[in-house]
């Protein structure tokens, strides 16, 4: 999380900042209507996000820290639903922080469905506040990434994606040889063929074989599948392929031709997997097998 910013100070800003609600015109606004259209323009190799959205996610992407606040506020008063928010949220962090490591500043994409989770168990007058924090936490680690080198979620190279009957053992083959190029490109095409309970059961196995990161990795499987169902799979593309290139993360030569300690238990694992019954869950729940 962000030490240099303090919630408690934050929450009391923002409360202060959310009564932009009911306000008319904010100043900086007729800035932001006179844009460029080149200014619009996305870095040529950069990801686009549907056409409903997009527009959205580069409004947060090109608001300054100290307008953010107000500038969503506006926008929910003009009809932005909570929804199209969080997508947004999720979308430009997606874009804009590289996820490796799967922690620092990467955490602005972590905790979208912790805010998430937090708006929904707030009063109800106070169910934006976790949503503003996450916005502003978002253009602080956005303006870290800038200063390490500004990582930009890169378009599929569509003359590679596999058909729709070889994704899923393309997907597998490239992250068993830990390939990320392969393995990009074997996203996009499980992302556009198979249901999401599909590719969570896939993704889930590869974010448990190994715990660099500190199980982070893990984490950032459960969080992406939980916001998705939040915001809509159709956005799951971009979403997975971050996911997939965290995953491939390991600091070292190729984890598939070495053996690094950190592989060790979850090939192990693997094997176990063997052992397991045919329709092992469609037991009984059995509450002293559990304890």
């Amino acid at each position: 999380m962000n030490s240099r910013l303090n919630r408690r100070r934050f929450l009391q800003g923002a409360t202060a900042s959310a009564t932009a609600l009911g306000l008319g015109e904010l100043p900086f606004l007729p800035q932001l209507s006179q844009l460029a259209a080149a200014d619009l323009a996305l870095p040529r190799n950069a990801v686009s996000f549907r056409p409903e959205i997009e527009p959205l996610v580069r409004l947060l992407e090109d608001t300054p820290r100290e307008e953010v606040i107000n500038t969503f506020a506006h926008q929910i008063k003009q009809g932005t639903s909570y929804r199209e928010v969080l997508s947004a949220l999720l979308l430009a962090g997606i874009r804009n922080i590289q996820p490796r490591p799967v922690g620092f500043k990467f955490h602005a994409v972590l905790v979208v469905n912790s805010a998430h989770q937090a708006s929904m168990k707030s009063p109800s007058n106070e169910r934006w506040l976790p949503i503003f924090w996450a916005l502003d936490y978002f253009k602080s680690s956005q303006s870290r990434d800038i200063q390490e080198g500004d990582w930009t979620l890169s378009k599929v190279d569509e003359s590679a994606v596999p058909p729709a009957d070889k994704a899923r053992s393309a997907f597998q083959t490239a992250m068993d040889n830990w390939d990320v190029d392969a393995t990009d490109v074997a996203t996009a095409g499980l992302a556009r063929s198979c249901g999401a309970a599909e590719i969570l059961d896939v993704f889930a196995r590869y974010g448990c074989r190994d715990y660099r990161d500190i199980g982070h990795k893990a984490i950032y499987v459960a969080n992406s599948w939980r916001t998705l169902q939040s915001i809509g799979w159709e956005h799951s593309e971009p979403v997975l392929r971050s996911l997939a290139y965290a995953l491939l993360a390991h600091g070292g030569k190729n984890p598939s031709t070495s053996d690094y300690g950190a592989d060790r238990a979850g090939r192990v694992n693997s094997t176990r997997l063997n052992n397991f019954r045919s329709g092992w869950q469609r037991g009984r729940r059995d509450s002293a097998a559990t304890l």
